[in-house]
């Protein structure tokens, strides 16, 4: 995985807001025969067990449409990936043959006759190819380790490999005998950060980009080629990270070169290398900002990227530039105040596709090439993935009662292509969102979301839970998530309130960089605003049975609420959250997420202190559940067993919840379970009806 930490986040000031139709409806799947009547809202167990739909790719004829799902192994406590195909003029979608094996990462040969994937089924994760019907699989490389991501080249000749390797190394075969060499050692030495990875310690390789020669029959025709060679960079195998011209020839990615400085900048830079060999080229060595996900015009006459222009500016949001395809006449094209990411051509070479948090949607947007003029292409919701070939458009799109499904559009409005899940989902009561929009901070307007509960009854008053985001900079968008979704405490009875205080991404730029320097007090105040304003138009929500949940800095804000603002509350819920931040900055695997406080904590003490929850951890009253995994680096552990000591300490009633095999997130579906079911456990006791 990269260590740039790309920032895909752009501004713009000319946005052109015309008519687009709202996918809210659209979005919501229909059922496969007559809906049962709706009677009940969403369980632990049927979101654990949804089918994720994902990664839509469109056939360079634009016919047939590729798209991933993943299911749940309920006893084998994982997700199974499994690859789907769908015909763009209609018919049932059909899961393919070769998902027994695992797939991931799926493209189309550019010729339309074979899929390329990743799959482990051979030991280690390798590329394999199957014919476009999907029904036995040959695999096409084998290294002596992972592949992490890969292209095809235009020509299908070639594939660009993201493989991790140690930079002196010359060969493939001499990283493999000094990862052998290492045997049952399990001493690790450093000389420089970063030493953990979000939730794994860093084995000093870095991910380079190969070339594999392809032989007739799609399989690898000769050894891959490493492209980097010595070069001190990583790049990640994501897909906004390199790109490969249409002719095949030149390779333009994104990384960082700053060797020993690396980790605590966010300058990142857009390189070009020829597939033939030669030295790698810095195309925006001028700024010092975050440069990235290079993409190629149809034609391979121009090159655009995303270029943010401050450096080390969380959520600070990038322009669209776009040059000749050697990078000579660099321009800016937009002028934006959103942040945007997964820039993309369309294949007529006249726009560009992104996707921007936009006012608590996110929504896809097209931006013409030559103008940058920005149009909606969506409405409310979140679009995730996009694709666009031969004039069809692909996207994942998701809302507050509807998860990730398909949609195709050509020239009129939006279809709905995929079917998962809609069996369970007609069955059950997903109340909407309701937003509404009070004066926070500075007076300025602020949004949030309020929820009734599942099945309410008019005249009854319901307790409520408080969703705070965490990021901070990673607001509440119409989405149906996996780790917070409000419809979980719906269906338990519960009023839910949301809010996208300031330093939340989709209001302008001045909106989220107001919480630079201001962790702990502009977004409690929009907090401490929105819930008065949510009381105040919501009559039915019993303000006096609450309860304030957060997750990383989420959490953080629930201990700055223990401290601060805790009259409101019955109980408070941390999950992965901070207590000390100076400890937080100098311990956590982004080295330079200092500069959310404006340096390091000797330097800017006052600051520190002064949103530092340990600050206040003597007027903790309430009680609080903490929940934290032993793999988490992003916030390391001890800041949760801080927590609850503190709590412990001082009699507070608490409890601590260890999740030994999981990060920041929980990803394991029956762990997932027991987890959210400790929250509602804790929830539900104090916030029973007395007596």
């Amino acid at each position: 995985m990269t260590r740039s930490r790309w920032m895909a986040a752009v501004a713009f000031g000319s946005l052109i807001l015309a008519a687009a139709p709202s996918l809210a409806q659209q979005a919501s799947p229909a059922p496969a025969s007559a809906p049962a009547p709706a009677s009940r809202g969403l369980s632990l167990k049927d979101l654990a067990m949804m089918e994720r739909v994902s990664e839509p790719r469109v056939s360079p004829d634009g016919r047939q449409i590729l798209y991933a799902v993943r299911t749940t192994d309920w006893d084998g406590n994982k997700g199974v990936n499994g690859l789907w195909l769908a015909d763009v003029s209609g018919g049932e979608p059909r899961k393919l043959a070769i998902s027994e094996g695992g797939v991931s990462g799926a493209r189309w040969a550019p010729d339309g006759g074979a899929i390329y994937f990743l799959s482990s089924r051979g030991g280690s994760n390798q590329v394999w190819r199957t014919d476009a019907a999907g029904m036995a699989a040959a695999q096409v490389t084998t290294l002596p380790f992972d592949v992490s991501g890969f292209r095809i080249a235009p020509d299908g000749r070639s594939l660009v490999l993201a493989v991790s390797v140690f930079v002196d190394c010359d060969t493939l075969a001499c990283t493999k005998t000094r990862l052998d060499a290492r045997g049952k050692s399990t001493l690790q030495s450093y000389d420089r950060l970063p030493l953990r990875d979000f939730d794994h310690w860093v084995d000093t390789r870095r991910t380079h980009l190969f070339v594999q020669p392809l032989n007739g029959a799609g399989l690898s025709g000769g050894e891959p080629r490493d492209l980097m060679a010595g070069l001190d960079a990583d790049v990640s195998a994501g897909d906004s990270s390199f790109d490969i011209s249409p002719d095949g020839r030149t390779l333009v990615y994104g990384t960082q070169t700053q060797g020993a400085g690396e980790p605590f900048t966010s300058n990142s830079d857009v390189f070009r290398v020829a597939l033939d060999g030669g030295t790698p080229v810095n195309l925006t060595e001028g700024n010092k900002g975050s440069d990235g996900n290079p993409v190629f015009s149809p034609n391979g006459r121009q090159l655009a990227w995303l270029s943010a222009p401050r450096e080390n500016v969380g959520g600070d949001q990038a322009a669209v530039w776009v040059a000749d395809a050697d990078g000579s006449g660099a321009r800016k094209l937009t002028d934006w105040d959103r942040g945007a990411g997964g820039l993309q051509w369309r294949t007529d070479g006249r726009s560009l596709l992104v996707s921007a948090a936009d006012e608590g949607q996110n929504r896809l947007f097209s931006v013409d090439a030559r103008t940058g003029r920005i149009t909606p292409l969506t409405g409310n919701g979140t679009v995730g993935a996009y694709e666009e070939k031969a004039g069809v458009l692909a996207y994942a799109h998701e809302s507050f009662v509807a998860p990730t499904q398909i949609f195709v559009q050509t020239r009129g409005e939006p279809r709905q292509i995929s079917r998962q899940n809609a069996e369970v989902l007609a069955q059950m009561d997903l109340p909407k969102g309701e937003a509404f929009t009070f004066a926070g901070w500075n007076n300025e307007p602020v949004q949030g979301w309020v929820f009734k509960p599942a099945g309410a009854v008019e005249g009854r008053r319901y307790p409520a839970v408080y969703l705070i985001h965490g990021g901070p900079k990673s607001p509440w968008t119409e989405n149906w998530s996996y780790r917070w979704n409000p419809q979980v405490y719906t269906a338990a009875g519960y009023a839910v309130v949301m809010i996208n205080f300031h330093g939340s991404p989709g209001y302008g730029q001045a909106f989220t960089d107001a919480i630079n320097d201001h962790w702990g007090d502009r977004p409690l105040e929009d907090l401490e605003k929105g819930w008065a304003a949510a009381l105040s138009s919501n009559p039915w929500i019993d303000g006096d049975r609450a309860c304030a949940l957060g997750a990383s800095y989420g959490g953080y804000m629930v201990n700055m609420i223990a401290g601060k603002w805790n009259g409101p509350w019955r109980c408070l819920v941390n999950h992965a959250g901070v207590f000390d931040v100076p400890q937080l900055m100098n311990a956590m695997d982004i080295g330079n997420f200092i500069w959310e406080f404006g340096g390091p904590s000797w330097e800017r003490k006052a600051v520190y202190d002064a949103f530092n929850p340990e600050t206040y951890a003597g007027d903790w009253t309430k009680p609080m559940l903490v929940l934290h995994g032993s793999k988490d680096f992003r916030v390391p552990m001890e800041q949760g067993l801080a927590t609850f000591s503190a709590l412990q300490r001082q009699g507070v009633p608490s409890r601590f919840v260890h999740v030994p095999d999981e990060n920041h997130w929980v990803l394991k579906p029956r762990t997932w379970v027991d987890w959210q079911q400790e929250i509602l456990d804790w929830v539900g006791r104090y916030t029973a009806p007395a007596g």
